[in-house]
């Protein structure tokens, strides 16, 4: 007597993935009409039923996507409610973790991952690509708003990735200040980190291709980070006129340092930021920012969790969004004196 056909077999008679005769024979949206028709041919001809019992256990499912966010970061907050709405619309609840100054992002994940989320949506991570590689292993992975080298370093395949191009965002930025007549920019950085990197590298390629003076401070991704690097620069005698900052909070505590120094903004010193979050905003701040398109974001990530969980074993998708500037009222012309 032959052995039981299995979903395998299935697979190699219609020339599809597992994870398709999945979605095909659940009548779950995903394959076209005619891969769906060559699925249920290919199980007609083999005779395949599917197991009820483990058909039971496979559906056994939490159903529950994980979100690592800093609690702090109002760009992600904005991202955690367009995520929020996205998996509702595909049929998903949300678990959130926060990193914050004393939890990190590691007991973040584990908490997640104790929850049974069934995969992780991580928002701007610092970990190591080692690291994050390992993770995919465990469960489906989407990092949103950092590249991701996981791939490379773990040698296997890394997680889906969905961000805007910082190095576009960045050029955006600075032609805007040059066109404004600005000559000598200065870039106050995140820190350490992809994020942060990228953003610097896409700072120095903007201003070279520009023909104009450039100069970095390095900093931290907060408010903090950004107000010591303007108490320096100002200490140190400075005589540039604008600033671009590696986020909206580190341009907020710029613009402190700037306003309790009797400082005009934009009259003596332009300022940007990035992330065009609701603090960019607000009718007293008025911050010129990039915009990453948080609900854009939200959808791709999304989609590429649920293709992972539903869809079968597919190429990493690596998603590149084109950032968009936004001028307020804190980037003005260069003004002699």
């Amino acid at each position: 007597m032959s052995a039981r056909p299995t979903i395998k077999d299935v697979a190699a008679r219609a020339g599809v993935s597992k994870g398709m005769v999945s979605l095909a024979l659940r009548g779950v949206p995903g394959p076209s009409a005619q891969t769906a028709a060559r699925v249920l041919q290919a199980a007609a001809e083999l005779g395949y039923r599917a197991d009820r019992a483990a058909t039971s256990l496979a559906l056994r499912r939490t159903r529950l996507l994980g979100i690592m966010m800093t609690l702090r970061n109002a760009f992600h907050a904005e991202l955690v409610e367009e995520l929020q709405s996205e998996a509702e619309e595909a049929g998903y609840e949300v678990v959130l973790a926060a990193v914050t100054r004393t939890r990190g992002e590691r007991a973040a994940v584990e908490t997640l991952l104790d929850s049974r989320c069934e995969a992780l949506l991580l928002l701007g991570p610092e970990l190591p690509g080692g690291e994050l590689a390992a993770l995919q292993h465990r469960t489906p992975v989407v990092v949103l708003g950092r590249r991701s080298r996981a791939g490379d370093v773990h040698g296997g395949r890394g997680p889906d990735v969905v961000r805007a191009s910082d190095e576009v965002g960045m050029r955006l930025l600075v032609e805007h200040l040059v066109g404004l007549g600005h000559r000598e920019l200065l870039h106050v950085s995140g820190g350490v980190g992809d994020i942060a990197a990228d953003r610097r590298h896409g700072f120095e390629a903007a201003v070279a291709a520009a023909g104009v003076r450039g100069r970095v401070v390095e900093g931290a991704f907060d408010e903090e980070g950004g107000a010591a690097a303007a108490h320096r620069v100002l200490r140190e005698g400075w005589a540039g006129t604008a600033v671009v900052a590696a986020s909206d909070r580190v341009a907020l505590g710029v613009l402190d340092v700037l306003v309790r120094e009797g400082i005009a903004v934009p009259g003596r010193i332009s300022v940007a930021g990035y992330d065009d979050s609701s603090l960019a905003q607000l009718a007293h701040v008025r911050l010129t920012s990039v915009s990453q398109d948080p609900a854009e974001q939200a959808a791709r990530a999304v989609r590429a969790a649920v293709r992972r969980l539903e869809g079968g074993d597919e190429e990493p998708a690596d998603v590149v969004l084109a950032p968009r500037l936004v001028v307020r009222d804190t980037t003005g012309p260069f003004m002699s004196e």
